[in-house]
């Protein structure tokens, strides 16, 4: 199983909707820690110096998740 940092996890899901989506917004690593703190996803392990690392499958779901209620709020505004 890949496990990923903060920085690495916001990379990647940024690199996800944008390939969804040219417009799409950039997924920062402290919407990442917004993401652990409403439930989103939960780290799968700890590196070296304490700080959580996120299972890849776990990222996707809360991309997808996030991405998908970003959408519904946009369309009813």
């Amino acid at each position: 199983m890949q496990l990923l940092n903060g920085a690495q996890a916001a990379d990647l899901a940024t690199q996800w909707r944008r390939t969804i989506s040219a417009t799409a917004a950039a997924v920062t690593r402290p919407a990442i820690c917004n993401w652990v703190t409403r439930g989103h996803l939960k780290p799968a392990g700890l590196d070296d110096h304490g700080r959580p690392l996120y299972a890849l499958a776990d990222l996707a779901k809360a991309e997808k998740t996030t991405r998908i209620r970003a959408l519904r709020l946009t369309r009813t505004e």
